[in-house]
């Protein structure tokens, strides 16, 4: 069935004009049957001329230092309480915008007058009606010139009230801001129980905000670094089973697992192609590792690098033009770049201490890594070339970074130091700006690791 979103017409009976957003095609037999009726194809906005209303008109940068003053009205009772909290939440968290109490007309036209004297740059006033599928409404107003700048209506099952909610925050995002949002992904991730010394992990997956936590995996075997396919509903992860390390592919939709490509020794570090059609890995060989390509049709590996050395974590450009990886080949770990097809490699990294678990901005301007040093871990960033290195956060341990869609937030894991027999460790996720600021937790039912973003849900 393909999933509709229906537009409604401005109250002075505007011109509507059609905005596009054809990620919210819904993709998979997990969702479709979980009774999802809309919330894909297109989406509608006023028409503006460029330079008016209509038009983002605030940047990022500009949000970061002055967070945009925005009421989001209560979308009726009951579930349209929730809906609007989560919202809120959304939009609050990522720091760029800065909602404000009040409360307007569910779906009539605000009183702008009020608005404005309470500070307000934007409202979001909708109501949400029926049950068992539900039909949202959502408007979102330039409060400074009074003019409507989205009118959507989205219809779903109930159980999936939420995914409307993140898809409208994202709508606003991209509405006020000119970039798309990321409120509508998911975030693959190990959960941890247990002992510190015998931990019980378990490949899971969670929205990106914490919500809908899911075990995938039973835990029987010790589970790590869980990868997004950018194009198809799958997760490589490594995965411990039979005592024997190895890379699998998990089908979020079916849950069927199996090995990707045989390997002589361990292979570990999976990441995907941009295309989704390979994974580049580690496998090791010797006393070192070397990193492969496998073709996810044919199966076929190929050898990248064989320096002799410790060659891991690689991941691609999103352009899939080249390879940053993590290499000891100079003696400690640092970061290198090398052409998607192998050949030679030029050192990126230059700072003191150790780097490693390297990844590509989806934006392709960044380059997120971790660097050890001092006794403790750094993340930060720097551009491809390895200039503008910048640390973001530190502590004990802060590792695996992973980008948000569009290229602005990063989630990370931060562990925390034992104390005899383990006490006082903890494990978890935590999200921080590309700027350096607006960190914070995401909260799990218990301990977690190896944060992997998703692409768009579609």
């Amino acid at each position: 069935m393909r999933p509709t979103i229906s537009a409604f017409p401005t109250d002075d009976q505007a011109q509507l004009l059609k905005d596009g957003l054809s990620r919210r095609t819904i993709l998979g037999s997990t969702l479709a049957g979980a009774g999802i009726l809309g919330m894909g194809g297109q989406a509608f906005a006023q028409n503006a001329p460029a330079g008016q209303p209509g038009e983002a008109e605030i940047s990022v940068d500009q949000a970061r230092t002055a967070p945009i003053p925005i009421v989001i009205s209560t979308f009726g009772a009951g579930l349209g309480e929730q809906i609007s909290g989560v919202i809120t939440s959304d939009l609050a968290s990522c720091g760029l915008f800065k909602p404000l109490g009040g409360q307007e007309p569910a779906n009539g036209t605000p009183d702008f007058a009020s608005l404005k004297a309470q500070g307000a740059r934007a409202v979001v006033s909708g109501i949400a009606t029926g049950s068992g599928s539900v039909r949202v409404e959502m408007r979102l107003w330039d409060v400074l010139t009074g003019q409507q700048l989205q009118g959507t209506a989205y219809t779903a099952s109930e159980a999936n009230w939420r995914r409307i909610a993140h898809i409208i925050a994202d709508v606003i995002y991209e509405r006020m801001l000119g970039e798309k949002g990321y409120f509508d992904t998911r975030i693959a991730y190990v959960a941890r129980s247990g002992p510190r010394r015998h931990q019980i992990t378990r490949l899971a997956i969670m929205d990106q905000d914490g919500a809908n936590e899911r075990m995938l995996t039973d835990g029987t075997w010790l589970t790590l670094t869980p990868r997004f396919n950018p194009v198809r509903d799958q997760v490589a992860f490594m995965s411990y089973a039979n005592d024997r390390p190895r890379v699998y592919l998990f089908d979020l939709g079916s849950g069927r697992q199996q090995i990707l490509g045989e390997f002589s020794g361990i292979s570990f570090a999976p990441r995907f192609s941009p295309n989704g059609s390979q994974v580049i890995l580690s496998a090791t060989r010797g006393g070192g590792s070397d990193i492969f390509v496998v073709d996810l049709g044919s199966g076929s590996k190929r050898q990248l690098t064989s320096s002799g050395a410790i060659d891991t974590s690689p991941c691609y450009s999103p352009d899939g033009s080249q390879i940053v990886f993590n290499s000891d080949r100079g003696g400690s770990p640092q970061l290198y770049i090398m052409g998607a097809s192998g050949g030679s490699a030029r050192r990126i990294s230059y700072g003191t201490g150790q780097y490693g678990s390297p990844v590509w901005s989806p934006r392709g301007d960044l380059i997120a890594f971790t660097r050890i040093g001092s006794g403790g871990f750094s993340l930060g960033v720097m551009n491809p070339d390895g200039s503008g290195e910048r640390i973001l956060t530190q502590g004990f341990t802060v590792d695996t970074p992973t980008f948000c869609p569009n290229g602005r937030v990063i989630a990370f894991c931060r562990q925390s130091a034992a104390g005899a027999g383990g006490a006082g460790f903890a494990s978890g996720i935590g999200t921080i700006d590309i700027s350096g600021f607006n960190e914070h937790p995401i909260r799990t039912a218990g301990g977690a690791s190896d944060p992997a973003w998703s692409p768009l849900n579609g």
